[in-house]
């Protein structure tokens, strides 16, 4: 049965077999050979986490094949802008058209806007597209398991370095994540959104947060309306965020991300002072 991951696939591999026919493999590699050297978005992670203070990944999404249209964003640098301001550690920009409503130039317009990392959130299924996303300036991308073989992800995870970047690894459940801790994932995030069928089930990433080692940085996606879903995923171990609909719905995107950050180190907090002993 095709799945809602396998529909999305094979549009991505469509649009891009259009890029290739416009500019070439060895195009492309030469603009990522060229391009400014990716941040280190490793480092700003556990600098965060190093503070116990939440990451977040802030997202620039027009809309999602679960809810359409989600806001227009007319000027997407502008709200990289409002998200560097209210305290994001990086950018996460849809480039995927068909579903999503993203492109590469909102990719580089962010890259313009700001100096924190950004990620390239799409459905990497070739190596066109990784060189790609290094000649746009991304620091990030992303690998989402359940769209990858284990050769695929083994060969991705492996480029992905190649290029100076940092691979956000995406899981569902428990045998992804162990595939993911495989490639030696290093920022592992845990999707609540069931990408084959778009159910959103939020209670999968506490008990996978817990099987993961003091090395990697948990990530939880999805199931985010606010600061208090953000808030129970601190309080699940989750080490940072990524948020994209909250955000973009929100009248006041910079105070809504910035509310979000304190809901979560209140609960980080008060988790503490309950762990105490007498």
């Amino acid at each position: 049965m095709t799945t809602v991951l396998d529909s999305i696939i094979a549009g991505v591999r469509d649009d891009l077999a259009e890029r290739v026919r416009a500019r070439s493999l060895a195009d492309v590699t030469r603009d990522a050979d060229a391009a400014t050297p990716a941040r280190d978005a490793l480092a700003a992670f556990h600098a965060a986490r190093d503070a116990r203070r939440i990451a977040v990944i802030s997202e620039v999404k027009r809309s999602s094949p679960s809810k359409g249209a989600l806001a227009q964003i007319p000027d997407p640098a502008a709200l990289a802008a409002q998200y560097a301001d209210g305290g994001a550690t990086a950018i996460s920009v849809l480039t995927e058209q068909r579903r999503f409503g993203g492109s590469l130039a909102d990719l580089d317009a962010v890259r313009a806007a700001v100096d924190i990392p950004v990620l390239r959130k799409d459905f990497m299924v070739e190596p066109y597209q990784f060189f790609e996303a290094r000649a746009h300036g991304a620091d990030l991308v992303l690998l989402i398991v359940a769209a990858l073989d284990d050769a695929q992800l083994r060969d991705f995870a492996a480029l992905t370095r190649e290029l100076g970047m940092t691979a956000l690894v995406e899981v569902h459940d428990a045998a992804e994540a162990e595939r993911a801790l495989a490639v030696d994932a290093q920022l592992l995030g845990v999707n609540a959104r069931n990408l084959k069928t778009l159910d959103v089930h939020p209670e999968v990433f506490g008990p996978i947060a817990a099987t993961l080692s003091a090395h990697v940085v948990k990530v939880a996606e999805s199931g985010i309306s606010g600061p208090a879903d953000a808030a129970r995923y601190a309080r699940e171990g989750a080490q940072a965020l990524l948020i994209g609909e909250a955000l973009v719905k929100n009248g006041d995107p910079q105070q809504g991300l910035a509310d979000i950050i304190t809901a979560c180190a209140d609960a980080t907090n008060a988790s503490a002072v309950e762990g105490t002993p007498a």
